[in-house]
């Protein structure tokens, strides 16, 4: 009897709790559909974008309301919709590599349009990539803040200063325990191999 059957028969709890993990594949599912809603979002920035400045020169609503500026607006336009593409870039990297490392293979061996990044995927990776997306996301919100600062009060702006820092303090943290980890298992791997 080969060894995966052998576990399966002795320990049925086991299976239950490994099976488990499908549990989490509706909740990609439900992070798909907020892809979608990030999609439209994104084609109906852009055409009030197209519109202002082809037609009516009437600001997106994603600008705040008094900035009439042309370059100003177009500018707020622009960062809105990449914050829109680095949210849905972080949607795909939890997504998928949640999924992979999480639920199940994806069997995307040879596959033209594997990411480069899945095939050395693992949970402390994962969270490394997605502080680093936050932080880029955080970022443009900065940005867009530093922009429109004569409307901003200190207050909001401080406080926007002290999150982007604690994201990129978070990042750090979680990169240097994740190289940690992985120095400390190649020292263990290696000290094995020696006896």
């Amino acid at each position: 009897m080969p060894l995966p059957q052998q576990r399966r028969s002795l320990s049925p709890l086991a299976d239950l709790i490994f099976f488990s993990r499908w549990l989490q594949a509706p909740l990609y599912v439900g992070l798909i559909v907020a892809q979608v809603v990030y999609v439209y979002r994104f084609l109906v920035e852009l055409w009030h974008l197209i519109g202002f400045a082809v037609l009516d020169h009437t600001p997106p609503a994603s600008v705040p309301v008094g900035v009439h500026d042309t370059e100003t607006v177009v500018m707020l336009t622009v960062l809105g919709l990449i914050d829109v593409v680095m949210i849905a870039n972080l949607l795909i990297m939890v997504i998928v590599g949640g999924y992979e490392t999480f639920v199940s293979r994806l069997n995307l061996k040879d596959h033209p349009d594997q990411p480069e990044w899945l095939s050395h995927v693992n949970a402390g990776v994962l969270k490394v990539k997605l502080a680093m997306a936050l932080i880029g996301i955080s970022s443009i919100h900065l940005l867009k803040t530093f922009i429109n600062a004569d409307k901003m009060t200190e207050q909001t702006m401080m406080w926007q200063v002290l999150i982007h820092i604690t994201f990129v303090m978070s990042a750090l943290v979680l990169a240097w325990i994740d190289r940690l980890t992985r120095s400390n298992g190649s020292g263990k791997a290696e000290a094995e191999m020696a006896h």
